[in-house]
C-alpha cells in the first residue's frame, strides 16, 4: 500500500488519477479506522463492560469496511482508466464506431457502480459512528465525531461520481436504478451526520 504522502502527491499532480473517487474512498476508510480506534479503546475497560460485546461486533464490521474502502482507491482508478480506454478506441469504420460505443457503455456502468459501492460503505460507516459516539470511551469520543464527518464527506463525494457517470449511460433503467439507490443512501445521512456530531460535541462541552 502506498504511503499517504505518495497518494497525495498523485492527487495533486496533473494526472487524472487518483482523483475525487479515490479521495472519497480514503475519506470513508479514515472514518472506518476511527470507528475501530474508538472501539479498541473502549473494549476491555470495566466502565464499558456492558457495551463490550456490541462494540466487538462494530469493530469487526468497521475493519471489513476499512479494507473494502481502501481497496476502492485502486478500483476507482481502474474504472476511470476503462472509460478513457473505451473512448480511445478507433472509430474509423461503422463497426469500430459500434464496438467503441458499446465499450464506452460497459465502462460507464462500471464507473457508476464503483462509486456507488463506496457510497454504500460510507453510509455503513456513518451508522457505526453513531453507535460509538453514543457508547464509546469518553476519552476518545471526539474521534467518533471525526469518523462520522469523514464518512459523510466520503459518501457525498462518491455520490458526485455516480451522478456524472450515470448521466452518460444510455440504458436509463440501469442508470435510474443506481440513482434511486443513491438517493436512498443519502436520505437521512445528513441529519445523522449532524445529530452524531451534536452528541459528540455535547459530551465535550
Amino acid at each position: 500500500m502506498e504511503t499517504i504522502g505518495h497518494f497525495l502527491d498523485g492527487l495533486a499532480s496533473a494526472q487524472p488519477t487518483p482523483g475525487g473517487g479515490g479521495a472519497a474512498a480514503i475519506s470513508g476508510a479514515m472514518g472506518a479506522a476511527l470507528v475501530s480506534m474508538v472501539c479498541n479503546l473502549t473494549i476491555g475497560k470495566k466502565k464499558y463492560a456492558a457495551v463490550e460485546d456490541e462494540l466487538r461486533q462494530v469493530l469487526a464490521r468497521a475493519e471489513d469496511l476499512r479494507a473494502a474502502l481502501t481497496g476502492m482507491i485502486a478500483e476507482d482508478v481502474a474504472a476511470f482508466d476503462a472509460v478513457m480506454g473505451a473512448y480511445g478506441l478507433p472509430k474509423g469504420t461503422d463497426d469500430e464506431k459500434t464496438a467503441r460505443a458499446a465499450a464506452i457503455q460497459v465502462a460507464l456502468r462500471q464507473a457508476t457502480d464503483v462509486p456507488l459501492a463506496c457510497c454504500r460503505a460510507c453510509r455503513a460507516v456513518i451508522d457505526l459512528a453513531e453507535i460509538v459516539a453514543d457508547k464509546g470511551n469518553l476519552n476518545v469520543i471526539s474521534d467518533a465525531g471525526v469518523a462520522v464527518l469523514s464518512a459523510h464527506a466520503g459518501l457525498r463525494s462518491a455520490a458526485l461520481n455516480v451522478y456524472v457517470n450515470a448521466k452518460a449511460i444510455e440504458d436509463r433503467a440501469f442508470a435510474q436504478s443506481r440513482l434511486d439507490e443513491l438517493e436512498d443512501l443519502l436520505a437521512g445521512a445528513g441529519d445523522l451526520n449532524e445529530t452524531t456530531y451534536a452528541v459528540v460535541k455535547n459530551k465535550l462541552v
